[in-house]
């Protein structure tokens, strides 16, 4: 693989004698040279922009037979928007997910919707302009090229995705940074460190005191700016802000060194020459200069920060949420009464009436506005997203679709039924809608999405249905194919949608709830099916929602949904039995910690539960035993274990294991 300066003196061959490569200032520095596959022949050109007295050029050259030579060499005004296009086309694959018996897998397919990169992976990230991707296996995340080549294993609990050629990863230690190469460039690990902006990347660390302090990091990993603020922001267009201690936030430069000071309790991050600011806990917002000085008087209940000429504040006292819009002399230019505001970029602005206003909480229904305050639509989309060259996704009860800057719906692009949004990247629009990735062309037509039928085997399949009868509910629930007995076969569905809930919900009323239900395929042998049934419920304004998880033991011969007392021999005392297996786990494995002191008793003669080839899992419900961050404490109880109590006569157990 070439090398960048390996590149740069081999191009500077084919260039006028005086002429230099242009030094890109975004994402970062680096050289205006590219080595890909133009043409899709299997072999990379070189593409650089170069710039000689006084103009800029394009310079691509081709090997042939290991023989290069210039094929197109012209003057250009906008080599940015070339060098995107050509980093756009050849970082063209997208993440894509197939469902199978062992669990949804994603790989990467190309633009004609064919798999380039096969389906192994848990999770998948599509490709960034650096031609790298984040994939998932068994819980750990790696790095690979476009060719499926693993540039860092699966090995960090998380990894963030790169900027300006660095990105940060946790391990068993901590915090650390990466280089494109995956390797680690900083010299210990961390409790925090973000993403890079403008060659520095904010780091924490509690010091001897055990006070969490923040600093800056170079793109080199070294610690240019020590830790010694309690609170930092990213730095933009070399300025930041940061606290210094109680009462004292100070606005600095790139190296450290202090721009300014200022004596407030809060102070916000500077935009546009602004910075929202609070002078104690009990007072209003409003917002000063670079040199401190007052511009706007306090006088909001909140204070966003400046964007475009324009900042977002909310004037409540009480629930009912009173946002607007102000220009930078603290003229409205949308007067506070809504229920919700968000700037959107080339210059729109999202705006939102509470759906019911005495439950605001419920959410917005919202109207396109200039940042001049003009209203272009009436108040008919239920989400917007930000404006990316003239084009915002936006959403209505029924369908996801793309809007123009006159917050119209565009018709020459295709909509997608159900919730969510859209992007358009190389004339291939990606859909996350429903909680389904998909691709389609400009014309609608389908190049990729996720299969609804799950092939067990030769004779029995399971295929995924979709209820979605109001805008807050959604459930994918599971259908069994191939059972011989067509009347068992759909008493067997009609229990799974139940399992599933699926019940009757108005299209045409406001619920109270958000709900979401899917299911995977945890076990299949022989003629056992067991299905994980999920779901997720959400009252408005609530802290949280409430998790559900149910796995259905289906015999795919005579219907029977087995119960945990089908597994034992009568009169066994199973319960007794794994009862005293749990508690010994508490109270003997540390991995248990989070359980309640005497939280646990006992399970119940119906204890939900799930089985594999070898093993028995029990699990509790969220607050059962644990804490809601606990999530469903579960047991992993192999059944050499229990094999005494256990009946190998009975159908349940010979539903997946021999005679």
């Amino acid at each position: 693989m070439w090398r960048e300066i390996c590149l740069n003196n081999f191009v500077k061959m084919y260039l006028p004698f005086t002429a230099e490569i242009i030094v890109l200032e975004e994402p970062y520095k680096k050289l205006a040279i590219f080595y890909c596959d133009l043409d899709k022949d299997g072999i990379k050109e070189i593409v650089a922009a170069y710039t000689w007295q006084g103009e800029n050029y394009i310079i691509v050259l081709k090997n042939q037979y290991n023989s290069w030579y210039m094929v197109e060499n012209k003057k250009t005004n906008n080599y940015r928007e070339i060098l995107s296009n050509i980093i756009n086309k050849e970082n063209n694959l997208y993440a894509a997910s197939i469902k199978t018996v062992k669990g949804v897998k994603w790989g990467y397919i190309n633009d004609k919707g064919n798999l380039v990169i096969k389906p192994e992976y848990d999770f998948a990230l599509d490709f960034q302009e650096n031609g790298l991707a984040i994939i998932e296996i068994g819980g750990f995340y790696g790095i690979i090229n476009k060719e499926g080549k693993y540039i860092v294993e699966p090995k960090y609990y998380s990894i963030s995705e790169f900027s300006e050629g660095r990105a940060s990863v946790i391990d068993e230690e901590g915090f650390k940074v990466i280089d494109e190469k995956g390797k680690v460039i900083t010299s210990k690990p961390y409790n925090y460190i973000a993403m890079y902006r403008e060659g520095r990347a904010l780091f924490g660390n509690p010091d001897k005191e055990g006070n969490y302090l923040y600093g800056y990091l170079d793109r080199q990993g070294k610690e240019v700016i020590p830790a010694k603020y309690e609170f930092a922001n990213n730095f933009n267009k070399g300025k930041a802000v940061v606290k210094v201690k109680e009462k004292e936030y100070a606005l600095i430069g790139i190296n450290g060194e202090v721009l300014n000071t200022y004596a407030y309790y809060y102070v916000g991050d500077l935009r546009d020459g602004l910075l929202p600011f609070q002078a104690n806990p009990e007072y209003k917002y409003g917002y000063i200069d670079e040199s401190g000085n007052v511009v706007i008087k306090p006088q909001y209940v909140l204070a966003l920060p400046f964007s475009e000429g324009r900042a977002v504040i909310n004037n409540s006292e009480n629930y009912i949420n009173k946002y607007g819009v102000i220009d930078k002399t603290g003229k409205f230019v949308i007067e506070p009464k809504y229920n919700y505001i968000d700037l959107l970029g080339e210059n729109r602005i999202t705006v939102g009436k509470a759906i019911d206003e005495e439950k605001p909480y419920i959410g917005s229904k919202y109207a396109i506005f200039d940042t001049d305050g003009n209203s272009l639509t009436d108040f008919i989309y239920y989400g917007v997203s930000n404006y990316n060259k003239g084009l915002a996704s936006a959403f209505d009860n029924k369908y996801t679709f793309f809007i123009d800057l006159s917050g119209k719906k565009v018709n020459r692009l295709p909509s997608v039924q159900g919730v969510g949004i859209l992007y358009l990247k190389n004339n291939i629009i990606k859909s996350d809608v429903d909680f389904r990735v998909s691709y389609l062309d400009t014309k609608g037509n389908i190049i990729w999405q996720q299969n609804t039928i799950i092939p067990l085997n030769n004779k029995y399949s399971v295929q995924e249905k979709k209820y979605r009868p109001n805008r807050d509910y959604l459930v994918y629930y599971p259908e069994v194919k191939g059972m011989e007995d067509k009347n068992v076969q759909e008493n067997v569905n009609k229990k799974l949608k139940e399992l599933s809930q699926i019940i009757d919900i108005p299209d045409n009323v406001q619920i109270d709830y958000n709900y979401f239900g899917d299911f995977n395929i945890e076990f299949f042998k022989n003629k056992l099916l067991v299905l994980e049934i999920n779901g997720y419920k959400y009252y408005f304004g609530a802290a949280h929602g409430m998790p559900t998880k149910i796995y259905a033991h289906i015999d795919l011969t005579t219907g029977k949904f087995y119960e945990l007392k089908d597994l034992f021999k009568e009169g066994s005392n199973y319960v007794e039995v794994l009862n005293k297996i749990i508690d010994y786990e508490i109270k003997n494995n540390e991995d248990y910690y989070y359980v309640y002191p005497d939280g646990f008793k006992s399970i119940k003669p119906n204890q939900p539960f799930y089985v594999d080839e070898e093993n028995l899992y029990i699990y509790f419900y969220p607050y059962e035993i644990a804490p809601y961050a606990a999530g469903f404490p579960t047991f992993k109880i192999p059944f050499n274990y229990i094999m005494n109590i256990i009946n190998t006569k009975g159908n349940f157990w010979k539903s997946f294991n021999k005679s």
